[in-house]
């Protein structure tokens, strides 16, 4: 399994609450659609305004492969426009990682 985890930073013409209500609602659904996506975690910081980051979203797929294709169908190019719209997409990092749990309680 292979997961892209993303650090969001809003743009900044919205405010905290505008970019979460939109990416956790409106866009959370588009992304949905993407062909091979298994899971979709969202996480918010507790204080935003101490935070380098407004947001980190994780996106589970079988491998690359599966990844690559997603973000290539027409579903990924529409998650990816509207992602544009709320978040600077070029603020953020991008990490591409296999996960390895050590300890679950």
């Amino acid at each position: 399994m292979v997961k892209m985890v993303q650090l969001l930073v809003k743009r900044d013409d919205y405010t905290h609450e505008e970019f979460v209500e939109r990416w956790r609602g409106e866009h959370a659904e588009m992304a949905r659609d993407l062909p091979g996506l298994r899971k979709y975690v969202t996480a918010v910081p507790n204080d935003p305004e101490r935070s380098s980051h407004d947001g980190v979203v994780e996106l589970y797929f079988e491998d690359m492969g599966a990844l690559a294709d997603a973000f290539d169908s027409e579903a990924g190019q529409a998650v990816q426009a509207d992602a544009a719209e709320f978040a600077d997409v070029e603020a953020g990092e991008t990490l591409y990682v296999e996960e390895q749990v050590e300890f679950e309680a």
